[in-house]
């Protein structure tokens, strides 16, 4: 049983989303094991890439900061090694499709090496990932994908079937960004996926507050924080901050 399988059937988990590189790996690593402190039961690393077309400022603006540092996906990779030395929480790679497609069937095979339990790719359609999904699942990584409110059923249905792990539906149009209120439409979509798949449900995008955590695990199988916990990474917040802020999210 994989790490991210073993996770759900344990409970509904606090995702957290890092931008890997930003302030540095050093500070990436701490931010990690704070995030973890605060509550966080599974890590998506975000590989920086020159055109996050999905996300917002908050992480297209720490993307930028991680790539003016150099950050590589090696030093990704290098991140995760070093994080598994203390922590068994499942990583989640956060990726676009150009930097997996760089490095290949070797960058997957060192991933699944130093501890990746799965990865995301936000631009990669599944008829034409194939050749990604079938290395992945070699390595044992799961491939987890996108399901969008404006996702019609016969094409949930064709996402169920080639996802692992567990689903993302991203409850909001538009790209990533912190929000103060949950779609009206939340439930119906969740329900919807749900008849598609046996697999986990989560939510995600723009997540800001813990009423609102609350009303997702009633609906979703987890919850997903992204530029909240980004916003507060770029802006210099110490550890322990961090931990406060990170645990203030749970319901």
């Amino acid at each position: 049983m994989s790490r991210i399988e073993a996770l759900f059937k344990k409970k509904k988990p606090y995702i957290g989303y890092l931008t890997a590189g930003d302030g540095g790996m050093e500070r990436t690593l701490e931010v990690a094991h704070a995030l973890v402190q605060g509550g966080v039961d599974l890590l998506e690393v975000g590989i920086p890439f020159t055109d996050p077309i999905a996300d917002g400022p908050v992480i297209q603006e720490a993307m930028e900061r991680a790539l003016k540092r150099g950050t590589t996906p090696q030093d990704v990779l290098d991140f995760v090694k070093k994080f598994r030395e203390k922590s068994d929480v499942p990583i989640v790679l956060f990726s676009y499709f150009n930097p997996i497609l760089q490095g290949g069937e070797a960058f997957l095979k060192k991933g699944a090496s130093v501890g990746v339990d799965g990865i995301l790719v936000v631009d990669l359609t599944i008829e034409e990932g194939k050749d990604f999904q079938n290395q992945a699942k070699k390595e044992g990584l799961d491939t987890i994908f996108l399901v969008a409110p404006s996702t019609p059923k016969e094409r949930i249905e064709k996402i169920a079937k080639h996802s692992s792990g567990f689903l993302y539906y991203v409850s909001r149009k538009g790209t990533t960004g912190v929000q103060n209120a949950l779609p009206d439409d939340l439930e119906e979509k969740v329900k919807l996926i749900k008849t598609y798949t046996s697999l986990p449900v989560v939510v995600g995008f723009g997540i800001s507050n813990s009423a609102m955590t609350k009303q997702i695990l009633q609906i979703a199988d987890g919850f997903v924080v992204g530029s909240y916990l980004v916003d507060a990474i770029g802006k210099g917040k110490t550890k322990e901050e961090l931990i406060t802020l990170t645990q203030g999210l749970l319901p």
